[in-house]
């Protein structure tokens, strides 16, 4: 008999379970509940919605509707589930969570090819094709087995700092140079700032407005002090930032001809550069209060936020180290990894890897080999987003326009924008699904 062990019941772990039995696989599918819950976890239920109840933007020229049309392109029984729990909420698609829990979890339970077995996995299977799906509050003691199997490639705490599409940055006010002229010279775009500028951001900085921090996100102080946010750091001294990341040592403002009072640096974060990392900028500022001061530096006065700076507790591997962009161990074919735990951040984000997963694990046992989804598609490109080589400083990311290829002929009117990104991406699905036979 053909068998895949899911470890998570979660919405990764729903969704691969769910898409290995429609391709006639028996499904063993592990989950802590209800004899032990993380602190976030209340219900009983699978696919338990522990934050927010909305699944972001539903039009399909946003990159969270596209992601989302392109998971019902593939028959994806999460958005089924989803589509028919929705609860007003203007142009996202939002549930009534316990409604949703209930018809995923019916829905797995009722399924004759999957046996749910409410039993903690306490380390990483040996044998057989096996999906690890257990989620940002991976148990303590699968925790150890993983670090213990890949050494410190497991990152307990989120610190990230945020991310702005490259189109967006000013380069009126930019310009690209390693300090004392090491390195490539495009390894990093400078912002720089006078003594007024800076000061006007230092003041707004340290005043601005915290996320607030979750009983179970309490930060690890030696883990805490090696990614201090910025608002932390800008509280020890007016100066203190301009001796750390935004130190302007090394470099000169071309529009000057002098080195500038302080600069913020930005890396590119992906191979193609159409997206740049704030390096040193880890931050838990409310998203909004990041976007108003971060855009007070003046080449980022209109800048595009693609992934705002977190700081939670958020277990994930180093996924470009370990995965192939099937999502499968590059030294274990049989073994996967799926959702949060890998790298993608958010609810659908989780359930597409989690998709990806089960039709992959299913090739695996039919001796097929394994897909990737076209770059085109936001799930080819979130893909290969985790697995990119490339990216040295690995952080989670959601689907957003700035991991897709560019498009040839780009319209400058957002909402055609995201629409021509759409139409190339469904188009190319539709055509890989004909061709691979998913």
């Amino acid at each position: 008999m053909k068998e895949v062990i899911v470890i998570g019941g979660g919405l990764a772990g729903c969704e691969a379970a769910y898409q290995l039995s429609k391709r006639g696989v028996h499904v063993k599918l592990y989950d802590s509940k209800p004899h032990k819950k993380s602190p976030a976890h209340h219900s009983d239920m699978l696919c338990e919605i522990v934050c927010s109840n909305s699944f972001k933007a539903n039009r399909v020229n946003s990159a969270a509707g596209l992601l989302k049309e392109e998971m019902r392109t593939l028959g994806s029984l999460l958005l089924k589930c989803a589509d028919r729990c929705a609860v007003p909420a203007g142009g996202a698609l939002a549930v009534d969570r316990e409604k949703f829990s209930a018809m995923v979890t019916k829905a797995i339970e009722d399924d004759p090819n999957i046996e749910v077995i409410g039993e903690e996995i306490t380390a990483l299977p040996e044998d057989g094709v096996h999906i690890i799906a257990t989620g940002p509050l991976t148990h303590d003691a699968l925790a150890a087995d993983i670090v213990a199997r890949y050494g410190e490639s497991l990152r307990f705490f989120d610190a990230a700092a945020p991310i702005v599409s490259a189109e967006s940055i000013d380069m009126a006010h930019a310009f690209f140079e390693s300090r004392y002229g090491k390195g490539g010279g495009e390894d990093y775009l400078n912002c720089p700032m006078n003594k007024e500028e800076y000061e006007a951001f230092y003041d707004a900085l340290v005043h601005a407005e915290r996320a607030p921090v979750h009983e179970f996100d309490v930060m690890n102080p030696k883990v805490y002090e090696g990614c201090m946010p910025i608002e932390v750091m800008a509280q020890r001294g007016a100066d203190t930032m301009r001796f750390g990341p935004m130190k302007p040592v090394g470099l000169r403002d071309p529009r000057t001809g002098h080195r500038p009072w302080a600069v913020l640096q930005l890396r590119k974060e992906n191979a193609d550069g159409t997206m740049y990392n704030l390096v040193g900028f880890q931050t838990n500022l409310k998203f909004g209060e990041q976007k108003r001061v971060f855009s007070m530096i003046p080449a980022l006065h209109d800048a595009e936020f693609l992934r705002y700076g977190v700081m939670h507790r958020n277990t994930f591997i180093n996924s470009p180290k370990i995965l192939d962009s099937d999502y499968s161990d590059k030294e274990n074919k049989n073994r996967f990894f799926a959702g949060q735990l890998t790298g993608v951040e958010g609810y659908m984000e989780s359930a597409s890897s989690g998709l990806l997963c089960g039709i992959n694990a299913a090739r695996v046992l039919e001796g097929k080999p394994t897909v990737t989804l076209p770059p085109t598609t936001m799930m080819g490109a979130m893909a290969r987003y985790i697995s990119d080589p490339y990216v040295a400083d690995f952080q989670p990311m959601g689907a957003n326009f700035g991991i897709l290829p560019e498009l040839v002929n780009r319209p400058r009117d957002k909402a055609e924008r995201g629409q021509a990104y759409a139409d190339r991406a469904l188009g190319d699905l539709r055509e890989f699904i004909a061709e691979n036979e998913l």
